[in-house]
């Protein structure tokens, strides 16, 4: 846990006429506080340019697991009734890494002012530019918690929450802790929304992740490298019929991941949330078994480099051997060790898949997911 502060107009402590506000950034560990962090130097002074100058602002940051209740959601209310006087914050905003969505809708913050407590997410803020996205997000948040005593420039403006070039609408929540949700409207918002998912799940750990896979790929792989029947069919085939089985092992070891280790969402009542996830995970781990595929390409290639002579492999292509016989050669080889490395997946626990696919926050929320849905069966 920490906690930090600081002042920026020291000056204007002792002058009455500038009251001080203390606002709370309340934070998930991991990519929530990294992005705060990043930011939180300047805010100060942001704040006094974009909201009120009116106040003298004191921003401080805690890190800390948001406790979820039993639907999976951060219940502000009570959350805010324990750390604002433990803190002593006049204003907090919470920011999480959890997902966020009102009938489908893409959510980038919850806000009760009647408490002085509001939550933005931050996948809804998409893939690029989410440190001047986030930082918009919680000005605006500022401005519309601190309406009541900050005056100055706070209000709706909406086009400063969430980022500059996607529009955003007010929605009424039927959560009675919450007044107001502010959402991201039409396609591009629930795309944004979804690439945020995906950023956050940092698909790229599969690969170190699932080492008994890549064991399994790699033996695989060194098959194609030491059986001439392989090199004169890598030869033989196009590049068209290579690309295709690429795909081909790349799809199938995406498809067994989710199939054995139950990754896929159930569709129900809430469908459109299902289909959501459903995708994050879909593309997560194609991202993610991309990455494995090319690294190991990379070692395929070089073990084919260094093992094969080049005249060796002539006499039994039929013809003279060059840079592209060895990287067809990988191609083919790798397609080969992917496949393999579906079924070594199988050896990975749940829970190594479970931290290679998904960032905390969604191992949480599947986790609880499932132990309901056990429940009700």
């Amino acid at each position: 846990m920490s906690e930090t502060g600081k002042d920026t107009h020291p000056a204007a402590l002792d002058d009455e006429e500038f009251p001080r506000v203390v606002l709370g950034l309340l934070c998930d560990p991991g990519a929530p506080s990294d992005a705060v962090n990043a930011l939180v130097d300047e805010f100060e002074d942001e704040l006094t340019k974009y909201v009120s100058d009116k106040v003298v602002w004191e921003v401080r940051t805690h890190t800390e697991f948001l406790r979820l209740d039993e639907e999976g959601r951060v219940p502000l209310l009570n959350l805010a009734r324990v750390v604002r006087p433990r803190y002593e914050w006049d204003l907090v905003v919470c920011v999480t890494d959890l997902p966020r969505q009102l009938d489908g809708t893409p959510v980038v913050a919850d806000i009760s002012v009647r408490h002085g407590v509001a939550l933005a997410s931050l996948p809804a803020l998409g893939v690029v530019g989410v440190r001047r996205r986030l930082r918009d997000t919680l000005l605006y948040l500022a401005g519309e918690l601190g309406r009541g005593m900050v005056g100055g420039r706070a209000g709706r403006e909406r086009q400063r929450a969430g980022g500059r070039f996607t529009p955003v609408t007010w929605l009424d929540n039927p959560d009675a802790e919450i007044e107001v949700s502010l959402a991201l409207v039409g396609w591009r918002g629930k795309l944004r929304l979804l690439g945020g998912m995906v950023r956050d799940n940092k698909p790229w750990r599969l690969v170190p992740e699932l080492s008994t896979a890549l064991a399994a790929g790699v033996a695989a792989a060194a098959f194609g490298i030491f059986y001439s029947s392989i090199w004169t069919l890598a030869d033989a085939l196009s590049n068209r019929r290579l690309l295709l089985i690429s795909l081909l092992a790349v799809a199938a070891m995406v498809t067994w991941l989710i199939a054995y280790n139950r990754l896929w969402e159930p569709t129900g009542p809430g469908r459109l949330r299902a289909v959501l996830y459903n995708a994050a995970s879909v593309l997560s781990l194609t991202i993610g078994v991309a990455s494995w595929y090319l690294l190991l390409f990379l070692v395929t290639f070089a073990g084919a480099f260094t093992v094969i002579e080049s005249q060796y492999l002539a006499s039994s292509l039929g013809h003279p051997a060059d840079l592209g016989d060895y990287l067809t050669l990988a191609w083919l080889a790798s397609s080969m060790g992917t496949f393999a490395g579906a079924l070594g997946s199988s050896l990975e626990s749940e829970d190594a898949v479970y931290r290679a696919a998904y960032s905390r926050r969604e191992r949480e929320r599947r986790r609880r997911s499932r132990e309901t849905r056990e429940e009700e069966e």
